[in-house]
């Protein structure tokens, strides 16, 4: 079956989507993005991903091209026309099209496409069972992380480095030594003291919708929990690590850089996180 796409009020072939060589998505990465989990047919954490969505949108000032509930029809009809069950479907947003401009142009229609795909559920949950290895690199990333921006040049070249030196992430070290996130996750660690610690929301990093839902499972099993900055070498002592994201959902790290973690395997708090996430995060 060929995939489907939506683009700008139409659903057509994968292998046909198109968009105007002149939208500013495509010349300046003037444009935001929202990607879902999807687990059974359902779309994960919805309401999280709606909310950012619209943050990022008036970070930039780009006008939402359609109201949240006629989204949501457009996301699950692109989900249900290709039949994924398990799988991840994205959502990009431009400013439009407009001759090139470094400036905002003024009455620009914004654009608008959505595609959705299958992964491989069984090997992410295999992943989650064995645990990933994560790098450190220093973040060369621009000043406003919080924004979902499709400027992921960055991103890209940090996770060209795992893939290089044959891990699953790359964690970003600020100027201080401490970790911002992931290339494409937010970061975590669980101290010695049994203190579960993720970086607190500011610019520097993005406020992951998933990162939000495991801040609430954890309050639910009284965990204590500490949002603040943590240096590369005290993750290295940490009692356990892990990632959070919509693709990775909860998934645990056993390396960083050459140190193991957790003694080589998957720990306890995030593998029970993982559990009640799948458990409670499907709309």
């Amino acid at each position: 079956m060929s995939r489907i796409a939506y683009v700008n009020g139409s659903y057509v072939p994968h292998n046909q989507a198109s968009v105007h060589i002149e939208d500013r998505g495509y010349q300046f990465a003037d444009g935001v993005y929202e990607v879902w989990a999807v687990r059974d047919g359902k779309l994960l954490d919805s309401a999280g991903h709606f909310r950012r969505l619209a943050r990022s949108l008036g970070e930039l000032r780009i006008a939402a091209p359609m109201n949240d509930a006629a989204l949501s029809i457009v996301l699950r009809e692109v989900v249900r026309q290709n039949r994924v069950r398990d799988g991840l479907v994205y959502l990009q947003v431009t400013r439009g099209v407009a001759p090139r401009d470094h400036a905002f142009p003024k009455d620009i229609v914004s654009s608008i496409v959505i595609t959705s795909k299958p992964v491989n559920a069984a090997a992410a949950e295999r992943a989650a069972q064995k645990g990933v290895a994560v790098i450190t690199l220093a973040d060369q990333r621009w000043a406003r992380c919080d924004i979902k921006s499709v400027s992921l040049l960055p991103n890209i070249l940090a996770k060209q480095s795992a893939v290089e030196a044959n891990a699953y992430e790359a964690w970003m070290v600020d100027g201080k030594g401490r970790v911002t996130e992931g290339s494409s996750s937010n970061a975590w660690i669980v101290t010695k003291d049994g203190v579960l610690t993720t970086r607190s929301l500011s610019n520097d990093i993005l406020g992951g919708i998933t990162r939000e839902r495991v801040l609430a499972l954890a309050a639910a099993r009284q965990i204590k929990v500490e949002e603040r900055s943590f240096s590369v070498e005290e993750a290295k002592q940490a009692k356990e690590a892990f990632i959070t994201s919509s693709m990775n959902l909860v998934t645990p790290i056993t390396k960083i850089d050459t140190t193991s973690i957790a003694g080589g395997t998957p720990g306890e708090m995030a593998c029970a996180l993982r559990k009640d996430y799948l458990q409670s995060a499907a709309t």
